[in-house]
């Protein structure tokens, strides 16, 4: 079946669509239907079946005669080493860490917070807990205490599983203090702290409540998988809101195992077996659904990299590691790659490399900039396909599905809907908007399977942040517009459409433009505070490796180009050249705190920075353009 029959399908009979797709998983109990809409606009989704997690994603590959296959390909550039992980092995190491959890009476619904590297270990605390019905809430390793201690006050976890330190390229970051002086700052107190000792920096442990991860594990009795129900929460995980206290998304059981599973067939194209590898954080969503659960879920090998794009040792780490494991499918950030082409923007590198299992390359977590997916489609002469979704939903709200049928590319679009999704251009009054126009993109509720039910211990935010602004619609927060093919296109955060004179314009359509310069490997736009437009964009450019021209001379190419590709109304006359963007962790440009230096307002430092020493060099670059860069 086709694309457009299947998404019809979908939409003639939901419940239908998602029975079936739910045949995939196997349920102690199997619900006796889909949606659960007496709570309209709170839905949910197979509440009524019994099922467990971990089984799910380990032992019943085991049971089915696939124990030797490999589950997870450990590659640490960073220490050296590399690990094969069977599903057989798998499921024992599961079963004693849920056992050890057990034996210090974590139980169904308690929550525990794990605080890891890039490790295989960490999967496995978050199967454990699955295994066994607990609630994990993973905080990106390395995390500042201070948010720590948020996390740990709001989720309240009876224990804590934490790695001793992570690596970076040229440190050692400690994260047993952090982990010590986030439960002393913290109200609640987590009974247990079961560390993973790296012998590249050990943490000392406080007697009575820390336990080494090898030793909590002696002696006890392997736990068996727990059935919930399907409305569970299978995890939190925090995402940052704009009051400063983090937002728990709460993950549904029973939702995420077949939403997850049919995205790995008929949105990656992947049949089980084969090698499907997320290059991510099991801080972040991704890590969460692509690293951890989905491929497992679907009997895929996933991999497990703790290492850099580049650096770790160059930029061919990507290509090197695809060879290595014969990857299928490979799914990272847009600005990994961006590094990479602007290390080696010939490309030369990929030339040493067979990457003939190579089929397909996904992109998420920001917009795709054209010349980046024209970058990689050139030299991988495979299919670039970009791809939209949220923390919030866990999986592609806007896809290309290629296990379906590869739809064409259009550049600076992550092409259509997926089966759930009715996706709405809205005014700001909530009227739909016709095709081709700017605005707020929506999602009819309800949301399907997988999605967020609520927020943890925060229904009424829950309402207020997402489903208030438009009636009966979800709020992602994105603005763009569907073309006439129903291809969607995202051009912005809502707070990154600009006014300027009273023309609604997208940031991202400006981004577009720049990245296409040949010298520019990677930019940003944001809107300053002007007296007399409102505001006016201002550009910032990173070069490509080896680019010695004046940086003047690329800053009026640059201008020039907005002023031809998008017009004069755009009133694009600012940019300056940059050794690097803000970022968080996860690779997303730091525009909001750009703009409150740019207008001289307050700001906080976001816990989620990757070097907070860019935000100088920011403020210097603003402070040279006449802003005020003061706040």
């Amino acid at each position: 079946m086709s694309y457009a029959e299947i998404y019809a399908g979908w939409q003639a009979d939901p419940e239908g669509f998602w029975m079936e797709a739910a045949k995939a998983i196997d349920w102690d109990t199997a619900p006796s239907r889909a949606l659960f809409d007496q709570d309209a606009p709170l839905y949910e989704w197979f509440k009524d079946a019994r099922v467990n997690t971990c089984y799910n994603a380990v032992d019943r590959h085991v049971a089915a005669g696939h124990g030797a296959q490999a589950a997870i390909q450990y590659e640490s550039p960073v220490t050296g080493t590399s690990s094969t992980t069977t599903y057989a092995e798998l499921q024992e190491q599961c079963a004693a860490l849920g056992g050890a959890l057990q034996a210090r009476g974590v139980g169904v619904g308690d929550r525990v917070v794990i605080y890891m590297p890039m490790v295989p270990e960490a999967l496995v605390a978050m199967l454990a807990c699955a295994r066994i019905g607990a609630i994990h809430s993973v905080v990106f390793g390395g995390f500042a205490a201070a948010e720590l201690a948020v996390r740990l006050d709001d989720a309240t976890p009876k224990a804590v599983i934490a790695g001793s330190c992570g690596i970076e390229p040229n440190r050692i970051v400690p994260y047993k203090p952090l982990l010590d002086e986030a439960i002393e700052i913290a109200a609640h107190k987590p009974e247990t702290c079961i560390i993973f000792q790296r012998e590249q920096g050990p943490g000392d442990l406080v007697p009575g409540r820390d336990v080494d991860w090898h030793a909590a594990q002696e002696g006890v009795a392997p736990a068996p998988c727990v059935p919930v129900s399907g409305d569970h929460p299978a995890y939190i995980l925090y995402t940052s809101g704009t009051t400063g206290q983090p937002k728990g998304v709460v993950r549904p059981t029973a939702g995420h195992l077949v939403a997850l599973n049919w995205t790995m067939k008929n949105v990656y194209g992947v049949d089980p077996g084969e090698v499907f590898w997320a290059a991510s954080d099991v801080g972040w969503v991704v890590g969460h659904s692509y690293i951890c659960y989905a491929p497992l879920i679907h009997r895929n090998t996933t991999i497990v990299f703790e290492g850099k794009p580049v650096g770790t040792p160059d930029a061919g780490t990507f290509w090197r590691v695809m060879e290595k494991h014969k990857v299928a499918a490979f799914f990272t950030a847009p600005t990994a790659l961006r590094a990479v082409k602007r290390e080696d923007p010939k490309a030369a590198m990929l030339s040493g490399f067979d990457l003939s299992s190579l089929r397909t390359l996904f992109l998420a977590g920001e917009r795709a900039d054209p010349d980046t997916i024209e970058w990689l489609s050139d030299n991988l002469q495979i299919p670039i396909i970009d791809h939209w979704w949220q923390t919030e939903t866990g999986y592609t709200i806007v896809g290309n599905p290629v296990g379906i049928e590869t739809l064409p590319v259009k550049l600076g679009s992550p092409t259509v809907p997926m089966p759930g999704y009715d996706v709405q251009v809205l005014s700001e009054d909530g009227t739909p908007l016709p095709r081709g126009e700017l605005g707020a993109l929506a999602v009819k509720l309800p949301l399907p399977p997988g999605t967020l039910p609520t927020l943890w211990n925060a229904e009424e935010r829950f309402v207020k942040s997402y489903l208030s602004t438009f009636d009966g619609y979800y709020e992602t927060g994105d603005a763009g517009y569907i073309d006439e093919d129903g291809y969607v296109f995202i051009m912005a955060r809502t707070d990154d459409v600009i006014n300027v004179a009273g023309h609604r314009l997208s940031t991202g359509g400006m981004e577009e433009v720049l990245a296409g310069h040949a010298d520019v490997a990677e930019c940003a736009v944001i809107g300053a505070g002007d007296d007399l437009k409102g505001q006016v964009p201002v550009g910032f450019l990173c070069l490509n490796a080896g680019t010695n021209r004046p940086a003047d001379e690329i800053v009026a190419e640059c201008v020039a180009r907005v002023r031809d590709q998008i017009g004069p109304v755009a009133a694009f006359k600012q940019a300056v050249v940059v050794d690097r963007l803000p970022k968080t962790r996860s690779g997303k440009i730091l525009r909001g705190t750009m703009v409150a230096i740019a207008d001289g307002k307050p700001w906080k430092m976001p816990a989620t920075i990757d070097d907070p020493a860019i935000l100088d060099e920011i403020t210097v670059a603003l402070k040279g353009l006449g802003y005020a860069g003061d706040g």
